[in-house]
């Protein structure tokens, strides 16, 4: 079973792992999308320059000549080709660069200009050709009227485009390696956290235990009982459940049903509780009602209400004669059935000062003539196996000795 320190740590690290994998391609398209828009900010500081020098309009009889001469102005430096329009669309101007030329085959159909807000489009031609076409509409005045359109084509160089890389390279291994950090810092802080928790978790279930203990202890000993029964039938009964697979939160509540499944006799009178001799037919009816007193003292009694159905079910028999609810067969809780063999075999293995204990073949010939009537006939069967190894611990065992085997179930069980 893979430990739950080295589960934190492939958890923590998948998630890193996932975490850099997916940040590093986005760092990468952000890093070059700002490179990207850097170039786009120099071709507006370009056009706003270009606006700002006062021979320049595009427009009148001389639009043509100071456009011509614009264009000339910006290519070669940021722009491998440079056009002017017109406000209504007509080329006014085109320059372009020997490298620039080249690229005249390359570019789409031109569209006649109609934006309104500047924009750009990233190409890539070839592995090794890479452009940007700017397009920014030249704006004069407070209105923003718009007086023409600038189009501007750059052919990244292999410097730049190697640079841009580079950066968009670092920022994907530091947003990597960020992720890496924080899982890193994260696990120690996880494994501290999950070993508080679990210590104060340990601490309130022992608690509880220890009060469920207290409970059947003060129970068994108003009964004239020394406590041991119920450590012997809890621990019987958890020993037959793993016997069928019970496990988890049944488990529990076996145990813990077990261990309180007379906590309604409290409620029992004393005379009657108490009375040596044989009981009347009221005093009976008076006794079985500490079934249901019990019941409802387990009901909200937090995950002692777990063992609700032993406590409710234990004298439930499965041909139905049982009380208080005479239910039958696989109508009574699985857990109540099982707590019903270990009961009986309990209490005709102990020994008591009114009678002495039997030997274990005389008490399975009683256990065997209830199967069907009073007991589950498949789980009598696997109880049989069990029945040596519980009748030695039954005349041996003291209270310490008993209360020994439970704990050993309880620690197993409840995993403390």
């Amino acid at each position: 079973m893979i430990s739950f320190n080295r589960k934190v740590a492939l958890g923590i690290g998948s998630v890193s792992l996932f975490l850099a994998a997916m940040a590093a391609p986005l760092a990468w398209w952000v890093a070059r999308g700002n490179a990207e828009e850097a170039i786009v900010a120099m071709a507006l500081e370009e056009s706003e320059r270009l606006l700002q020098h006062e021979p320049f309009r595009p427009q009148g009889p001389q639009a043509q000549e100071h456009a011509q001469a614009a264009v000339q102005a910006l290519v070669g430096g940021l722009f491998d080709i440079a056009e002017l329009y017109a406000a209504d669309g007509r080329k006014l101007a085109e320059a372009a660069t020997p490298i620039g030329d080249t690229l005249e085959h390359d570019r789409p159909q031109h569209r006649i200009p109609s934006y309104s807000k500047p924009y750009y489009e990233s190409q890539r031609l070839a592995p090794d050709r890479w452009t940007l076409r700017v397009f920014v509409p030249l704006k004069l005045g407070e209105q923003g009227v718009i007086h023409g359109y600038f189009e501007g084509v750059r052919l990244m160089p292999r410097w730049q485009r190697e640079q841009i890389r580079n950066d968009a390279l670092k920022e994907a291994l530091m947003v990597s390696l960020a992720a890496l950090i924080c899982g890193a810092v994260l696990y120690p802080v996880v494994i501290r956290l999950f070993a508080e928790n679990q210590r104060q978790a340990r601490e309130l279930l022992e608690s509880h235990i220890t009060m469920m203990e207290a409970m059947g202890r003060a129970i068994a000993r108003r009964d004239s009982d020394t406590g041991t029964h119920n450590y012997r039938v809890a621990w019987m009964a958890a020993s037959l459940g793993e016997a069928v697979g019970l496990h988890g939160s049944r488990m529990k509540a076996l145990i813990a049903g077990s261990f309180l499944h007379d906590v309604g006799k409290i409620g029992i009178p004393d005379d009657i509780l108490l009375k040596p001799g044989q009981l009347t037919e009221h005093e009976i009816a008076v006794m079985r009602t500490h079934v249901t007193m019990g019941e409802e003292i387990v009901t909200g009694a937090g995950w002692l209400e777990g063992g609700r159905e032993v406590v409710a079910g234990h004298h439930e028999k499965w041909d139905g004669s049982g009380y208080p609810r005479g239910l039958a067969g696989e109508n009574i809780p699985l857990v109540a059935r099982i707590f019903a063999i270990v009961d009986v075999f309990d209490a005709l293995c102990a020994r008591r000062p009114y009678k002495p204990s039997r030997d274990l073949p005389a008490v399975l010939e009683v256990m065997t003539e209830g199967a069907g009537r009073h007991f589950d006939p498949h789980l009598l069967k696997a109880f049989v196996g069990l029945a040596p190894r519980f009748h030695q611990a039954i005349i041996k065992a003291d209270e310490t000795q008993a209360r020994a085997l439970l704990d050993q179930m309880v620690r197993k069980h409840f995993d403390l």
